[in-house]
Parts: C-alpha cells; structure tokens; sequence
C-alpha cells in the first residue's frame, strides 16, 4: 500500500509540474521568436526593404565557376563549415573524421533531375541535363517548416524571409522533415573546426542546431546585396516580388520561369530562367 500511495504521489507530482511548466515553455518560446524577429529588423537608413523578398536565378548565365564562387562567399559571409578544410590539430586534436552526407549546405550545386524531379522528360534538352542549377531555401509563401517547428526557432518576417534562430532550436528536426526541398542542414558535431577563417559579424553554430539560407537578412538591412548575388556576375538577382516596377518582376515578366515542385503549394520565392 505504502509503495501504491508513493507511486501515485510520484506521478501526481510530475504531472502537476507538467502542468505548470506547459504554458510557462509555450510563453517563453513565442516570446523568444518575436524578440527575433524584431531584432532582425533594422532602422540602418540604407536597409534594402520588400513586401516580399524573392529571388530570380538565370541559368544562361549561371556557369560551374560562377556557382562555384557563389558557393564559397556564402560560406565566407556566413560561416558555413567546409568539411574538405582540414581542422587545425593543435586546437582540435581529437576531432573525428568527416563523415561526407553530414555536410552543412546553404546554397549548393545540384543537376536539373534533382533540383526539378517533377519536370523530368524524355526528350529534356541536353544543355539542360549538363547545367549547374544553383539551389538553396526558397524561403516558401506557405513554409511547412514553420509550421512543424515546436519552438518558434524558424519563423517568417512579414516581408517573407524565413529565418532561423540559433539559440531556441532544440535539435528536432522536424522543420527538416517538413521542408519538401532538403534545403535544411543538422550539425552532427561541432561545425567551427572546419570554418578556415572565421567571420565576426555573423554567429558560428554549435553541435545539434539545423540551419540554412537566410538570404543574407543581415546584408540587406546594412543596404548591401545578398553575397550570392555579388559574385554571380549578374546570374542572380534578389527583389521585391510584389512591386511590378523590380528587376525580378521585370525579369519573369521578360523570360519564362520555373520554381521547384511548385504543384506542393509551398509557393517558393526562388524562380529559374530557363
């Protein structure tokens, strides 16, 4: 009996403190998203501003090099780790060997039957089929990964960026299930090892903490252009989608325009001149 009563005291208690720490995480996390999303805005007087930012990729000019470069200044601006630099043995002696399908990606190459699954055809015309298709988050008008995540660690700014914030995401991955588009990245282990040289103005990652394109929001409200776009030599253009009068409207209206698996209804902002 006295071991009953002790049970039920034992679970009367843990429930109780269920009960009452619920509401206190819930509130703390939505107010820990908010304070992020305010502190991403800015009152720089040279802030680029959007109703909502989209991004306009041409193929035509998007050459291996170009990708290439745009690849490795977003890893500079962004201290993405790059799992082909060796760590320094002396500062991290007992770091373990890479393991090649954890690698952290932001913005990366893929082949067009990967990047567009859904237009795969029979008779694709061949430039297509040996063309670097540059992918990365489409930061989605209706994104399922703020959705699925518990914590309020992805959200979405009112003029359409979806952002992360580093210090509540708790490791779940859910937002990374919820994303159609694989454009979400897990650190396994500590990224920092692998950052060659790191970049002050932007946080490093820790172990445990997913991540992705943010489409250089801290650029943009210092008035400077996403660094992708700086060193595509005119292959990517950023923009604001609701103004008609934008270099990206003005380009989709010119040129025919693909998105990636756009009959799932996310509605990306990133399109592809074909």
């Amino acid at each position: 009996m006295k071991k009953s009563r002790r049970s039920f005291l034992k679970a009367a208690g843990v429930s109780a403190l269920g009960i009452g720490v619920a509401p206190a995480i819930q509130a703390v996390a939505s107010s820990g998203a908010h304070d992020a999303a305010q502190a991403s805005k800015t009152t720089h007087p040279e802030a680029l501003h959007a109703e909502r930012w989209g991004m306009v990729i041409d193929t035509d000019k998007l050459t291996h090099e170009v990708a290439e470069a745009c690849v490795e200044a977003c890893r500079k601006a962004h201290n993405v780790p790059d799992y082909n630099h060796e760590p320094d043995a002396e500062r991290y002696p007992k770091t373990r060997p890479v393991n090649p399908n954890q690698d952290v990606k932001w913005i990366w190459e893929e082949h067009f039957h990967n990047a567009f699954p859904d237009k795969e055809d029979e008779f694709l015309a061949e430039k297509f089929k040996e063309l670097p298709f540059l992918v990365t988050c489409n930061h989605c008008k209706n994104a399922p990964c703020v959705q699925a995540c518990p914590t309020q660690a992805t959200f979405k700014r009112e003029d359409g960026i979806v952002l992360m914030d580093f210090h509540r995401c708790i490791g779940c991955r859910f937002c990374m299930a919820a994303c159609p588009f694989g454009s979400r990245s897990f650190n396994f282990r500590d990224p920092r090892p692998f950052i060659e040289k790191v970049n002050p103005d932007f946080p490093t990652r820790s172990k445990g903490v997913v991540e992705k394109c943010n489409l250089c929001a801290e650029r943009l409200a210092k008035g400077q252009q996403p660094a992708c776009v700086e060193v595509s030599e005119g292959a990517i253009v950023v923009g604001d989608l609701e103004d008609p009068s934008s270099e990206v409207r003005a380009l989709l209206n010119e040129k025919y325009s693909i998105r990636r698996k756009q009959e799932l209804g996310t509605e990306p902002s990133v399109y592809y001149i074909m």
